[in-house]
């Protein structure tokens, strides 16, 4: 159905599809009878899929990744489309209007989307008094962000982290620490992914309670050199569970069609599958270096089970999508566990956890 309906979507402008889709989730999440008509539709489950990360159980390894549910209003309706966890926001210590329009462009011929939304979003507190009273019904994710804001800078920008993640940090199951947004007004080489700069974050946010796990998102852009400095700042903060690799690339060097993305806007960063080929090099070096101390989720570039696995093989203990669900529509989680399911009684492993890292060339 979907594939019959994406011509028609396509022809419009894409917030628009995707602030309707927003609607229609919220709708259908209203109610049991709607919920259960979905979960019938798309839900699947198999326990050689069931895993257990940083101490949390999941049905299933693939996940929503943060930036599609930016205001936390799809909580309902995620679990019956079949996710095994869901990532909500970022969201940031103020709330924001972000970037100016147009700020989201489709290519679907490579597979990606140029997203410059610019952190749009109701801020922590607001989030907070939606979600705090929730009961999820799979393990939620809260995304921290600094607001996009020029003038909220140096020990500003770190206290902006500070109260996003004290606020949030009760509510799901686990807590992301987004350092990589390429959309912000922040000039690229002063986010706090940059590792002159997540020292001085990670020591404030070291004084602050941690009860959960905690996740690092970073970009797909680094050097190999500098995810090691990365890994090597981040290792001694006990509360540090692991990395999402990776965000949005906004590094548009050797890409065909970078005119064509210059001319719609030179800010903002590339999703889906221009992050792939970066995303699973960081992944795979990041698993061979630290994979006994931390825990790896894989996003970018994900459209099929082959995919999901091939991050799961090379260190990932769950994967994240959001492009693929754009491009593919709803029916794709299913496919993707459906798929994985196969893919493991073809190599032999009982279960998800076997699989991770089978193919990084540890012994």
């Amino acid at each position: 159905m979907y594939s019959i309906i994406k011509p028609l979507l396509f022809k419009f402008d894409p917030e628009d599809m995707h602030h309707l889709f927003i609607k229609l989730g919220k709708g259908l999440g209203s109610n049991v009878i709607t919920r259960n008509l979905v979960s019938s539709l798309w839900k699947y489950d198999h326990p050689s899929l069931h895993t257990t990360v940083g101490g949390v159980h999941f049905n299933n390894p693939v996940g929503l990744a943060a930036g599609f549910d930016k205001n936390g209003e799809l909580f309902k309706i995620l679990p019956s489309v079949g996710f095994g966890f869901m990532e909500l926001g970022s969201f940031t210590g103020k709330a924001s209007l972000g970037n100016a329009k147009p700020r989201l462009f489709r290519l679907p011929e490579k597979k990606t989307i140029l997203v410059n939304l610019g952190l749009c979003n109701i801020g922590v507190e607001s989030a907070a008094a939606r979600l705090k009273k929730e009961v999820f019904s799979i393990p939620t994710g809260l995304s921290v962000a600094k607001t996009n804001d020029p003038n909220i800078k140096g020990a500003r920008a770190i206290e902006d982290y500070a109260k996003g993640f004290d606020t949030l940090h009760s509510i799901g199951a686990y807590t992301t620490i987004n350092v990589s947004c390429p959309s912000s007004v922040d000039d690229n080489t002063c986010t706090y992914g940059n590792p002159e700069y997540l020292p001085k974050l990670l020591k404030r946010l070291d004084q602050c309670k941690h009860a959960k796990p905690v996740f690092l998102k970073i970009k797909p852009d680094y050097s190999l050199k500098d995810l090691d400095k990365i890994l090597k700042i981040a290792w001694p903060y006990k509360w540090v569970t692991g990395f999402i690799m990776g965000n949005l690339r906004k590094d548009r060097s050797g890409l065909s069609y970078k005119s064509k993305l210059d001319g719609w806007t030179k800010s903002g960063g590339l999703s889906g599958l221009p992050t792939k080929e970066r995303s699973n090099r960081l992944l795979a070096h990041a698993y061979r270096k630290a994979h006994k101390r931390f825990v790896f989720i894989g996003c970018g570039g994900i459209f099929s089970a082959e995919d999901a696995y091939e991050k799961i093989q090379l260190g990932a203990s769950l994967v994240q999508l959001v492009t693929g669900l754009i491009y593919e529509g709803p029916g794709l989680i299913s496919k993707i566990n459906k798929g994985l399911v196969e893919l493991l009684k073809k190599d032999g492993f009982k279960n998800i956890e076997e699989a991770i890292g089978s193919k990084n060339g540890l012994t």
